[in-house]
Order: C-alpha cells, then structure tokens, then sequence
C-alpha cells in the first residue's frame, strides 16, 4: 500500500468516526462500560491487597533470646535474624520494656508482678517477614539459630491470609479476562453492525476494484480510535466515582483504621491496561467483523 493510499485511509478512519457518529457512540459507551468495570475490580484488588498487607505486618512473629545470655549473645541473635532472606524487619525488645509493656496491658492485675527481685522475661526480637509463603521454612530457620530459646507465631492465620491472597487474585483475573471477551463480542458486533449500514459504500469500492486491505483499513483506525478514546473517557471516569466512594465512605474506612489506596498510584497502570484493551479490542474486533463480513457477502479478492 502506497504512503499517499495509506494516508488517505487513515483520514477516512478519523472521518467515519464524525460520520458514523452514532454507532461510535454505541461502541465507545459499551467499551466504557466493561473498561470501567475491570477497573473497578481491579482497585478493589489492590485495596484488598493493601489490607492484606496491613494484616500481614500485624502477624509478627516474636524471638525469644535464652534467659540469661548476655549482650553480646543478645546482639549475635539479632544480627543471625537479619541475615535470614525473608526477614522484613527485626526490632529488639529488651526485657525491661517488655516488662513495663505487660504491666501495662494488666492494669489493676499487675499486682502479680509486685515483690519480684527479678524480671522474668528474656529479651526478644520482633520480626515481620517479607513472604508469608515462606512463613514455615523462616520459623525453622529461626529456631535453628543458636541461643534462641523458644519462637511465638501464628502459622494458622499466615496459612489464612494466603488463601486469602491467592483466591483474591484468582477472582480479579478471571473477572478482568471475561469482561475483556465480552468487551471484544461486543465491539466486533457493534462494527459488524456499522458495515452492513454502509453496505453501499463497500460494494462501491469493490466494484471499482479496491482490495480487502484498501477497505478494512478506515475500519482497523476507526476501531483503534474507538478504543482509545474509550480508554480516556474510562479512566476519567473510574477516577472520579473513585474519589465519591472515598468521601461516601470514609467515615467507615476511619473507624475500621483503614484508607483506600490513591488513585495516582495506580493510575498510569490502569489507564496502561485500558489504552491496551480498547486499543486491540476496537482494532482486533474491526478486523474479525471486517473479513466475515467480505466472506458472508462473497467479496474476497484474492490481491490483498
């Protein structure tokens, strides 16, 4: 296809878009919708994950020093903790604050600890990982570390937030691939429809002799630009009822301790993902109505 020929089918695929302006806006509404769907679903998983992530920094697993060890072995203890992989942070608890700590916690029932010449409490470490998958391997790499008397953990509820996780994300996936599918049906429908409205002006063309390519350009642009345009519209759009949802509901997201993520954290990402579904839907969705439709109607040429 010749720089002029190509130039001039791009315009047209501008042009139909005006012209045919009424069955863009079909097109563009559906994929808007879908579009905003996933991206609701998808800020749903990452909110969902951020939770996650506030649960698991809350499932701290505490390392109980040898009573009796000294600083120095105190301090290797804390140093062997910090060359484990999996370890995301290690804070020393000395045996006084934690007493203090505890006292606390009793209140009234603290009387217990009254006429103690000796606190009873070990020196501790408090560790959170990086990957509660590794949760068991990390415990046991942990008790495999010399003067460490005894380990608290919760492997019950690791176990949980990962079934969690892992099911969270199943669901997103699977959201996001079927809204694509539909979003596709849909589109090639939509174009299919808008060729057998300009029906005329295709057997035109092909009666003066233009090829499959010299048609089903205008309709890969038009489609392309369908799929853009939808992309900005659905990000705007996911923007703004995102940002209604965290004033509607953050008198309850405030008392549950929790904050929705920022939108401009994700939104390069999204609009990412959008600009490339409308963009193959609209262009993949042109070219698979285009080609059945020139073979329903007997149309094919064999010079493409």
């Amino acid at each position: 296809m010749k720089g002029s020929s190509l130039k001039y089918l791009t315009h047209e695929g501008f042009r139909n878009i005006w012209v045919n302006r009424l069955m863009s806006l079909a097109s563009v509404t559906v994929l808007l919708a879908c579009l905003v769907i996933i991206g609701v679903g998808a800020m749903a998983y990452f909110n969902i994950n951020a939770l996650l992530d506030k649960v698991e920094a809350q499932n701290v697993v505490m390392v109980y020093v040898t009573k009796g060890s000294d600083d120095l072995t105190t301090s290797t203890v804390g140093l062997e903790l910090q060359k484990l992989s999996n370890i995301e942070t290690c804070e020393f608890i000395p045996k006084e604050d934690a007493l203090k700590e505890q006292i606390e916690e009793l209140g009234g029932d603290s009387a217990i600890f009254e006429g103690l010449t000796e606190n009873p409490l070990p020196d501790a470490y408090r560790v959170t990982l990086k990957d509660l998958s590794q949760f068991s391997q990390t415990v046991s790499q942990i008790k495999g570390i010399a003067n460490v008397d005894s380990v608290r953990e919760n492997s019950d509820l690791a176990s949980k937030l990962m079934s969690v996780r892992h099911a969270v994300t199943i669901v997103s996936v699977g959201l996001v691939v079927m809204l694509f599918l539909v979003a596709l049906f849909i589109i090639a429908n939509t174009i299919r429809i808008t060729m057998f409205s300009r029906k005329l002006e295709i057997n035109i063309m092909k009666a003066v002799g233009a090829t499959n390519w010299f048609i089903r350009w205008p309709f890969l642009i038009e489609g392309v630009l369908i799929g853009i345009i939808s992309s900005v519209i659905s990000l705007l759009a996911l923007w703004g009822l995102y940002e209604l949802a965290a004033v509607s509901f953050k008198d309850v997201l405030d008392a549950l301790g929790f904050a929705l993520v920022p939108f401009r954290s994700y939104a390069l990402q999204i609009f990412g993902v959008f600009a490339g579904i409308g963009v193959f839907t609209g262009g993949f969705g042109s070219m698979i109505s285009m080609s059945k439709y020139l073979k329903e109607q007997g149309s094919v040429v064999s010079n493409e």
